[in-house]
């Protein structure tokens, strides 16, 4: 059982580009450390039938679970993450304390942007393609779009 659920050492705010807002660490974090762990709310859909804001929040939960086809979503700040190829963090789901792990993979500064792989299969935080918009067919959102 992990512990007790506390807010990460980050916050969102504006990440000054097209992409709107995004999370940054307050702090330095060390490759291995865990981020954040974001407790999930499972929804049994099809990944065709939510709506597009939605579709940028989701993850695969039966897939990292390697068990059905329920999507997750991630409280906290886990569906903040902006995506980059190759990312500074990774996420991992447990399904025993139902929480995605949000891992950093190399030493992250302070006031540096948090970021996911949208792409990786298994949450991994790089992939040779950088195609995950396109993939899942919906436009990405950036600051502006209606």
């Amino acid at each position: 059982m992990t512990g007790p659920i506390s807010l990460p050492d980050a916050e969102v705010r504006e990440t000054g580009d097209a992409r709107g807002r995004g999370v940054f660490a307050l702090r330095a974090f060390t490759p291995g450390e865990i981020v954040e762990e974001s407790p999930v709310v499972l929804v049994n859909a099809l990944f065709r039938d939510f709506p597009p804001e939605i579709k940028h929040i989701v993850f695969s939960w039966g897939k990292l679970c390697n068990s059905g086809s329920a999507y997750a979503i991630a409280l906290g700040y886990g569906t903040m993450y902006n995506h980059d190829n190759p990312a500074n963090m990774r996420y991992q789901a447990d399904p025993v304390n139902m929480v995605m792990r949000f891992i950093a993979v190399r030493a992250i500064a302070a006031g540096e942007e948090l970021t996911v792989n949208y792409n990786a299969v298994g949450g991994g935080p790089e992939w040779p393609d950088d195609n995950w918009f396109q993939r899942m067919n919906i436009k990405p959102i950036v600051s502006g779009d209606a």
